[in-house]
C-alpha cells in the first residue's frame, strides 16, 4: 500500500485519481482549497494551497507519490506554474515521486512531432495547453534529485465527455493516442487507472507519456 497525495483532489482528474487509488487500498490524501461536495469514502481531505509549502508540508510526510492535478482555471489560471515550483522545491531530494497531469496539447501528433499545440489547435484551450507545456519544461529542468512523471490525457477528456470505466487504456509514449477511427478519447476513470498504474509500476521515470484508447 502506498501513501498518495493528490493536489486538486476535488477537481475532475483529481477526484477520479483519488477514487481509483482508494479502491486499490492505498492511503490517499486529497489536498485542495475547497471542501469536497461529494467526498470519496476512505480518502482523507486536507484544505490547503499548493502555493503555500507550509500548508501541505505535513501532508507530504511519508508520501510515496504526490500527484498534481491542478487546473489552470479560475483564480488559478496564472498560478499553476508557481504552485508546481513550490511543490518541486518541497519534494527535491526526497524519495517521493511527483506525477503531473498535463493536457493533450503538448502531445506529439506523430512520432518526431509536431505537437498538437502547433497544429490547428482551438484558441479557447491554448492557455491551458501552454501551462501544461511549461509544466513539462519545468520538470525537465530539474536534476536527478526529483523522480517525476508527466501524463497527457487524450484529446477529448473532461466532465463534458465523462465516459465509462472500461479498465483499459493504451500508452502512446509521447504521441497522442488515437483509436482505429482516428478519435482520441479517454474517460476520467480510465485515465485514473493509468495514473495509479504508473505509481504502482514505475514504468516512466523523469519522462512523459500519453494515454487513450
Amino acid at each position: 500500500m502506498a501513501r498518495i497525495v493528490v493536489l486538486g483532489g476535488t477537481g475532475y482528474a483529481g477526484k477520479h485519481i483519488v477514487t481509483e487509488a482508494v479502491s486499490r487500498g492505498h492511503e490517499v490524501v486529497a489536498l485542495s482549497r475547497s471542501e469536497p461536495t461529494d467526498a470519496v469514502a476512505g480518502a482523507t481531505y486536507v484544505q490547503g494551497s499548493a502555493l503555500d509549502e507550509a500548508s501541505f508540508a505535513n501532508a507530504f510526510d511519508g508520501a510515496d507519490a504526490v500527484v498534481s492535478a491542478l487546473s489552470p482555471r479560475g483564480d488559478m489560471s496564472d498560478r499553476v506554474l508557481d504552485a508546481l515550483r513550490t511543490v518541486i522545491q518541497g519534494l527535491a531530494g526526497t524519495s517521493t515521486r511527483l506525477g503531473v497531469v498535463g493536457g493533450a496539447g503538448g502531445s506529439l501528433a506523430a512520432p518526431g512531432g509536431p505537437r498538437l499545440f502547433d497544429l490547428d489547435f482551438p484558441e479557447e484551450y491554448k492557455h491551458e495547453a501552454q501551462v501544461g507545456i511549461d509544466s513539462l519544461a519545468l520538470l525537465e529542468q530539474t536534476d536527478g534529485e526529483l523522480d517525476w512523471f508527466f501524463i497527457h490525457p487524450a484529446e477529448v477528456f473532461g466532465p463534458w465527455a465523462e465516459g465509462e470505466r472500461t479498465g483499459r487504456y493504451r500508452d502512446g509514449g509521447d504521441v497522442l493516442v488515437r483509436d482505429a477511427e482516428g478519435q482520441s478519447f479517454i474517460s476520467g476513470a480510465d485515465f485514473a487507472i493509468a495514473v495509479v498504474d504508473e505509481i504502482e509500476q514505475g514504468n516512466h521515470h523523469r519522462e512523459r507519456f500519453t494515454v487513450g484508447y
